[in-house]
């Protein structure tokens, strides 16, 4: 398969490693340095793009690419709020393209554990829900769209709150997210239920990004020849 990357910082590297790994040709990478080579010609030597930019940029780069008629798998966060506009753009395109807040394997099970435990805890009133989340200090967004993701679950489950917030509320309504940047620290994300009798606490943690790079070219392969808008969902047959 033949793979553009759009963005190559740490995480456009590493999934070049394991593209390369398992097989897959790297046509172009684009970067700040040469986003004036983020032309149709140059795109349509892929098979699939890869994008992993920031919140600044995404929108633009996965418009770009349905334009081009590339199918698209996009990994950045914080852009969510136009999400839908591009889902309208790819089913005119009659394109392809993955969003997920999240590639890693290992998340998109944490996020169906996340669902089954908000809907066995919805009738439980005593216990008090919180989220928080650690990333590494270069992360440009907080919360995290994992965090956003895990919390939007929960809000569908627990009535009794209306919102998330990231930062602590005396307000009950509110689903509190704590964010945290430290260095190294890859990702790690927790739902707590706390009650006067006990607690009930799920945790992901990365230990690296190859958890999230496997999964972006895993998306990629599913999403060669494929046209509509998926999810890691759809990747995974969750």
């Amino acid at each position: 398969m033949r793979i553009a990357l759009i963005g190559y910082g740490k995480m456009g590297k590493a999934i070049e490693e394991i593209a390369l790994l398992r097989g897959h040709t790297i046509v172009i990478t684009i970067d700040q340095p040469n986003l004036h080579e983020f032309t149709k010609e140059n795109l349509s030597k892929a098979d699939v793009a890869i994008e992993f930019t920031g919140p600044h940029s995404a929108l633009e780069n996965v418009k770009k690419c349905l334009d081009f008629g590339v199918p698209i798998v996009c990994g950045s966060t914080g852009w969510t709020e136009q999400l839908d506009e591009m889902k309208k753009l790819c089913a005119e395109r009659s394109g392809g393209f993955i969003y997920s807040s999240n590639y890693s394997v290992g998340v998109n099970i944490f996020f169906e554990v996340n669902k089954r435990l908000a809907e066995l805890m919805s009738a439980h009133k005593e216990y008090e829900v919180i989220l928080e989340e650690t990333h590494h200090t270069q992360k440009k967004d907080a919360p995290s769209g994992t965090a956003i993701t895990l919390a939007e679950q929960v809000l569908q489950f627990i009535k009794r709150k209306k919102q998330w917030v990231n930062e602590l509320s005396d307000h009950p309504e509110d689903l509190e997210i704590i964010s945290q940047r430290i260095d190294p620290a890859p990702g790690t994300h927790s739902v707590k239920y706390s009650s006067a009798i006990d607690n009930i606490e799920i945790i992901h943690t990365a230990h690296n990004r190859k958890g999230f790079a496997g999964g972006a070219v895993l998306a990629a392969e599913f999403l060669k020849d494929k046209k509509g808008f998926f999810t890691m969902k759809d990747v995974l047959g969750l």
